[in-house]
């Protein structure tokens, strides 16, 4: 058994609601109980779960490096999806030191949107050592629409200048895989049609030798794919989910009929030139949470003419599920509590700004089992902090992450 922490929160923004005077005991790296009972703590303050970044670069981008040694996107294809952000993240990064300091411990780590598909998403450990134990979850892939991938025209490959063009590009790149996996499909089905017709005695066939051969034929349905492909058949089974980058409303709305097409599992990161409610509803009506950011920079280019940080208020008012983004390095990872201010200022509560970054992120990325809430047994990774969470001075006088104390004030 491990050591047994007890953590006094004088109020506990558990995720989901807010609570008072309650008793949050840890043992082996989980939340076992969760008490009003009087009980000596070890540590206390204002506690939340730790918080979540549904979409950032952390560790790619990184701080105090030149951009031209940035390692955020790939310039060789407009579909590169084996890239795994993973193999480009330094852990000596600052901005992972600083993360940990304002409790985010979590990031979801993908590409940049320079390309149709830019590689996989994944889930990390902010306050990992290294890539060694960084990975929590292998989420799924990075796709980009709008204004980015039609502006790498001087990157390599075939590159359409218009969003018709790259939109194509991307149809004719799913029909043409889909359609190589029929081909196989029927080929492979013909063979083991064939095969089943055989017989073990007539045709001197042992039992042994009529399975091997319809392994083979499966086998060789397999290999038709290269890994490229199979990782865009992975997409297109909707089994895994596609971050799908988009600001403009008609981009939105494209996304919408990509993802009904080819029955894709898909989230709208950014819409921040979103600005009209009736276009998130539609992304509610189509099942596609939005990933919201990042808020509180400056717009660099004409796509983000409507970025207004009232379009806040629009989502909040609309049927759509959605989380937070800082996008780092666009917005610095510790600010992402600081963009819960243009929910604030529109009325939303404070435990409910905190479930953006803690639970609601936790269930867009399919982490809520073990976290995103204070729960007994949920994983426990949480903040103590010496104020108010919401506070602008608020800070940290404890982080745990996964049971292990990484900092006391």
């Amino acid at each position: 058994m491990g050591k047994r922490i007890v953590v006094r929160a004088k109020v506990l923004y558990n995720g989901k609601t807010k609570l008072y005077e309650q008793n949050i005991i840890v043992e082996d790296g989980k939340i076992i109980e969760i008490t009003k009972k009087s009980e000596k703590a070890d540590y206390e303050g204002y506690v939340t779960p730790a918080f979540i970044d549904a979409h950032s670069h952390i560790g790619m981008f990184r701080d105090g490096e030149p951009d031209r040694e940035s390692e955020g996107n790939d310039i060789s294809s407009q579909f590169m999806p084996l890239n795994d952000p993973l193999n480009s993240i330094y852990f000596d990064d600052r901005a992972f030191k600083d993360a940990v300091d304002f409790g985010v411990l979590y990031s979801c780590v993908v590409p940049g949107s320079g390309n149709l598909i830019g590689g996989r998403a994944m889930i990390i450990k902010n306050f990992a050592e290294n890539t060694k134990d960084a990975l929590l979850k292998d989420y799924g892939y990075k796709m980009a629409l709008g204004y980015n991938p039609r502006s790498t025209g001087d990157w390599k490959g075939d590159r359409p200048n218009t969003r018709m063009g790259i939109y194509s590009m991307l149809e004719a790149k799913f029909d043409t895989v889909l359609a190589k996996k029929e081909k196989a499909e029927m080929a492979r089905d013909k063979k083991i049609y064939d095969l089943s017709k055989k017989h073990v005695d007539k045709d001197k066939l042992t039992a042994k030798e009529l399975a091997f051969q319809k392994a083979q034929a499966v086998r060789e349905y397999e290999l038709e794919f290269t890994p490229d492909e199979n990782a865009i058949l992975e997409i297109l089974s909707g089994k895994v989910t596609a971050k799908i980058h988009v600001h403009k409303e008609d981009d939105v709305l494209y996304l919408i009929r990509l993802v009904k097409k080819y029955k894709i599992k898909a989230t709208a990161d950014h819409t921040c030139d979103v600005f009209h409610k009736e276009i998130y509803d539609e992304l509610a009506k189509a099942g596609i949470p939005v990933v919201f950011g990042p808020l509180g920079g400056i717009g660099p280019k004409v796509e983000l003419a409507h970025s207004y940080y009232q379009n806040a208020e629009l989502l909040m008012k609309s049927k759509a599920e959605y989380g937070l983004m800082t996008d780092h390095p666009i917005v610095w990872t510790p600010h992402l509590r600081d963009s819960l201010k243009f929910f604030l200022i529109h009325g939303m509560k404070d435990e409910e700004a905190i479930s953006m970054i803690t639970y609601k992120n936790a269930k867009i990325l399919g982490i809520d089992d073990i976290l995103g809430t204070v729960e007994k047994g949920k994983i426990a990774s949480l903040i103590v902090w010496d104020k108010e969470p919401l506070n602008i001075g608020a800070f940290p006088s404890m982080v745990m992450a996964e049971g292990k104390v990484l900092r006391k004030k």
